[in-house]
């Protein structure tokens, strides 16, 4: 505990002893000294404004203007290729409406054209069918007509063979072929 009461005498003795005319506090605090301090925050004040008008604020407003330009340019230059792309897709999609035209009026083209052929074509195969068509006519009726002639035939030889087994006697080719032809007739 005797340790504890010096260092508290010790540290009341420092307080307590002030160097004779100090006021105890902070300088800047101290009227006294506040004309030689706004003295100095002036010439250091317009020191630096000296040399920062001077020296660096030309070089910033330089380097701005600059910067300026450079935007401006590049802007211009994007406006410029801008309107350029869209004449360049204006003319791509005209060039696209026109070749679209074309390729409708030559599938149109064509589409007729085919179509006329189609139809010579089947003119053509129409009048031969119908010649064959005449012929094969024909020709079946020159066959119906030999297989009536046959079959005339045929029925003219049953008709006296049966006449004959019937009567015993053969019957007359000329009464055979006119019953034959009154049959031909009634139907």
């Amino acid at each position: 505990m005797a340790e504890t009461s010096s260092g508290t005498e010790a540290t009341t003795t420092a307080s307590t002893e002030a160097p004779a005319g100090a006021s105890g506090g902070m300088p800047q605090f101290d009227f006294a000294f506040w004309p030689g301090q706004i003295f100095w925050a002036l010439i250091i004040f317009v020191g630096l404004y000296v040399v920062l008008s001077k020296a660096l604020l030309p070089k910033v407003k330089a380097a701005l203007d600059t910067r300026d330009q450079r935007i401006k340019g590049d802007m211009d230059e994007a406006r410029r290729l801008r309107d350029e792309a869209q004449a360049q897709a204006d003319i791509a999609a005209q060039e696209m409406a026109d070749a679209k035209a074309r390729a409708h009026r030559t599938a149109q083209e064509a589409r007729s054209k085919a179509h006329e052929e189609l139809r010579t074509r089947q003119a053509a195969l129409e009048v031969d069918l119908n010649q064959k068509i005449h012929a094969a006519e024909a020709q079946i009726r020159a066959s119906r007509d030999a297989a009536l002639q046959n079959v005339r035939g045929i029925a003219s030889d049953a008709a006296a063979a049966i006449s004959e087994k019937l009567t015993g006697e053969a019957a007359a080719p000329a009464d055979i072929e006119a019953a034959l032809d009154a049959l031909g007739a009634s139907r």
